[in-house]
């Protein structure tokens, strides 16, 4: 008996010798894109310190930031505090928490504590905020430790990631193209490896878009799932925004949201019904599902290379047992249109009184919006409020044939800084307003006015090599199953080997 439990002490002894050689013949890059629930793991296992893990992230974020701009704000001293507590709360028996130990980045758009939130505009550029917004309360109960905020253009208002208080967000695939937006930032440090997990929010693909662009993994969780006080400086009419999770891989972004969701009284938007569990069924797979797949979604074409990709995505759900078969679909008016009002009468709202103070301070993009949201009149949003209605009537009917529905993230990969494409599929792209360029990214902001939960997963490369995304769609208040399919997808369609550039 003696000698078996001295040889099972020796078997555990080498095990860890062998895990910790493993641990330090890894480099900071290996680290950075393991996933975080593995990096968690090692921390608690302690493989790896909280300190040594945050100090390779700060160590990447020095070699990659110059080429990238993905942050705004870093906050190196912060980190390392908050990752020795990290350490010491494991060391004295405190239960680690769903990301303890994990580095991670959050967006400019959420209000944190002690650290510089700008909002991604010059008005906030010294504001030090002394409460969290609801999402930071929960991120930190998880143990995670923020590195700083990431770069976003001014409030959000853009598809491309630039403002005056910070340089462009830069493409890690390729720098000279646009990373998308507006969590641009967030984006591009995950898949350059500066980290491997981060917040994003979304109000008219914001989180989607940028994943889609960079190719990574991105969630909109279904509209009052996670509470919006906090985020944006303040609470204010705003009938499409939600914070979201980013990361390289699915189960990540599940573990994030499940720490996230949850009914708050600060937002009156907030659902109040039970949390589900969103990785009890995670790998159950798509086995007996109806999918409907659709390039268009009635609105727009898409490029030759998106189509490709796309379409070529949907037999891994078939292979999978899932029911697939095209679907036809037609919007009218088309939902950008009532997006388009209730935003930038949101816009007036949240932010209408800067531009009284001080309109040349303000991005081109965001007064154009604001300027555009005093025209609206009490007819104008009563007209958009019933259209977002009827939009919402028509998915409630569609997810009762469908368990989800397959669509193309954008219509056309990553562009060079400010210079769109001039044709979609065989159409001139010209639809532009306030800067925006909606021919190129027509799809995403419907999902935001029907509340819909939506992910987008990496599916292919096109032209010059960029990333392309694919929408993964449920039923209101069933992130689970779209969390499903994505994981299923992931599975045997990996896309986390693949690397950019800047890495």
């Amino acid at each position: 008996m003696v000698c078996r439990v001295v040889h099972e002490a020796t078997i555990a002894i080498r095990a860890s010798r062998h895990k910790e050689r493993d641990r330090e013949a890894m480099n900071d890059r290996e680290l950075m894109f393991l996933p975080a629930h593995k990096q968690r793991q090692m921390v608690v296992d302690k493989e790896i310190s909280s300190v040594e893990l945050t100090e390779a992230s700060l160590r990447r974020i020095a070699e990659l930031e110059p080429k990238l701009n993905a942050f705004i704000t870093l906050d190196e001293e912060g980190a390392l505090g908050r990752a020795k507590q990290a350490d010491i709360d494991l060391a004295t028996g405190t239960v680690p928490g769903a990301l303890h130990g994990v580095p991670i980045a959050v967006k400019d758009l959420e209000v944190t504590k002690g650290l510089r939130t700008t909002l991604g505009s010059t008005f906030f550029a010294d504001w030090i905020p002394d409460y969290d917004s609801v999402a930071v309360e929960r991120l930190r109960s998880t143990g995670a430790v923020i590195l700083g905020k990431t770069n976003t253009p001014e409030f959000g208002n853009r598809e491309e990631t630039f403002t005056n208080i910070a340089p462009a967000c830069n493409n890690p695939w390729d720098p000279s193209r646009m990373p998308g937006g507006s969590s641009g930032g967030t984006a591009a440090a995950i898949a350059s490896g500066m980290c491997s997990i981060g917040t994003g929010s979304d109000g008219g693909g914001s989180v989607r878009l940028p994943a889609s662009f960079c190719g990574i993994f991105g969630h909109k969780p279904t509209h009052g799932r996670i509470p919006r006080f906090g985020g944006q400086a303040k609470p204010a009419y705003n009938s499409a925004g939600t914070t979201g999770p980013m990361s390289n891989d699915v189960r990540d972004s599940v573990i994030l949201n499940q720490a996230l969701v949850g009914f708050d009284s600060r937002d009156p938007g907030s659902v109040k019904s039970d949390v589900p569990d969103y990785l009890v069924d995670l790998e159950a797979g798509v086995g007996g599902m109806r999918i409907g797949t659709t390039m268009t979604l009635g609105i727009s074409d898409v490029n030759d290379d998106v189509a490709t990709a796309v379409e070529a995505a949907w037999s891994a759900f078939s292979e999978q047992g899932a029911r697939v078969e095209a679907l036809d679909i037609a919007f009218d008016p088309v939902p950008r249109d009532a997006w388009w009002t209730l935003w930038t009468a949101g816009q007036v709202a949240m932010y209408g009184y800067l531009a009284e103070e001080r309109p040349e301070n303000l991005m081109p993009y965001t007064l154009d919006m604001i300027n555009h949201g005093k025209t609206l009149s009490g007819a104008d949003v009563s007209s958009a409020l019933r259209d977002v209605q009827n939009l919402q009537l028509k998915m409630h009917q569609l997810f009762e044939e469908y368990d989800l529905v397959l669509a193309p993230t954008n219509a056309a990969v990553a562009w060079p800084h400010l210079n769109p494409p001039s044709e979609i599929g065989s159409s001139r792209n010209d639809d532009e307003m306030a800067g925006i360029n909606y021919g190129a990214i027509p799809f995403t902001m419907v999902f935001n006015s029907s509340f819909n939960p939506a992910s987008s997963v990496p599916v292919g490369f096109g032209e010059g090599g960029m990333p392309i995304g694919m929408q993964i769609i449920g039923d209101y208040d069933d992130d689970a199953t779209v969390f499903r399919a994505s994981r299923t997808f992931e599975r045997v369609r990996s896309w986390t080997g693949a690397r950019p550039i800047v890495s």
